[in-house]
């Protein structure tokens, strides 16, 4: 970005959360999964993400995690996850990370019923006056069924109320268009950062400042060899054509059922999915390894 690095810039790793039936957090094993991302060229650790199973985990157990992460994390920042139904349990969550230590927050606007561009509004700003810690917008239309259109999106970077945005990929791929608008009118600090693994590739090539990545919190390895490349099209071209069966296993079975079976296949121990989410089949197991296989990198990284 040309200006000082912030929190929510560069490659972000986001693990699973291992937890038992009764959705209580195994504390070691996370702890030994989030140890295992601390290393050159993964800039922070995102914990509690929809691939660590957020919403499936009370408050109490959340603020576990988030002690466990950043205890483990040592010197590399933990983003925190905070987004929950009602306002109330929002700001526990965002209470309970500055307790622990975290050094950026993660805000989904999460809901039953629809959120408005009101209500967002009205959530964004009951955090912001909780809490110093700088907040990322946790844009997932997938998942929560609010979209965080770009006119929004400016206005409350504007606002100083957010300084960084997780967005999914950019409408018809256009990362560049997307990107060269943002640009043009948010402050020069503010991190346009992009998840959606499978597509990534066109947001790096494009320049954004942060990808939040599913894989690098389970295969970091990988994950930073793309993340490197991103200056340079062609071997970011080429990376990314070696991960593409795992891209479309992503888009066919989503990204939290696959990445629970790859970190029981490369050695970082089971983690079940949360309840009611069930396993994938045999036959689906037996493409993961082989896309395993076609990245080549992978080795047992655990320890």
């Amino acid at each position: 970005m040309g200006f000082e690095l912030t929190v929510f810039e560069g490659l972000s790793a986001f693990p699973v959360t291992p937890s038992n039936s009764d959705g209580m957090v195994d504390c070691d094993h996370f702890g030994r999964l989030v140890n295992h991302l601390n290393r050159d060229g993964v800039s922070s650790i995102g914990v509690l993400g929809s691939t660590g199973g957020y919403m499936y985990l009370t408050t109490e157990e959340r603020s576990r995690a988030i002690h466990t992460a950043v205890d483990a994390a040592g010197t590399m920042p933990v983003l925190a996850g905070i987004g929950a139904l009602r306002t109330n349990d929002v700001i526990t969550n965002v209470k309970n990370a500055e307790k622990a230590g975290a050094q950026g927050l993660l805000l989904a606007p999460v809901s039953y019923l629809p959120l408005t561009e009101a209500d967002v509004d009205s959530l964004v700003q009951d955090v912001v006056n909780a809490t110093d810690l700088p907040i990322c917008f946790y844009n997932n239309p997938g998942t929560t069924k609010f979209n965080l259109d770009e006119n929004q999106l400016v206005r409350l970077a504007n606002a100083g109320t957010i300084d960084a945005v997780k967005n999914p990929p950019a409408p018809e791929g256009d990362f560049v268009g997307q990107i060269d608008r943002l640009r043009a009118t948010v402050p020069n600090d503010f991190c346009l950062g992009y998840s959606g693994d499978a597509s990534i590739a066109g947001a790096l090539e494009a320049g954004a400042d942060a990808w939040y990545s599913v894989l690098a919190g389970t295969l970091p390895d990988i994950a930073i060899e793309l993340w490197n490349a991103r200056n340079d099209v062609n071997q970011l071209k080429a990376i990314n054509e070696r991960l593409a069966p795992m891209w479309k296993l992503f888009d066919e079975y989503g990204s939290i059922r696959i990445i629970h079976e790859i970190a029981d296949m490369v050695g970082l121990g089971n983690v079940k999915l949360p309840s009611p989410l069930l396993p994938l089949g045999t036959a689906t197991r037996q493409n993961i390894e082989q896309a395993l296989n076609s990245i080549e990198a992978i080795e047992d990284q655990f320890v």
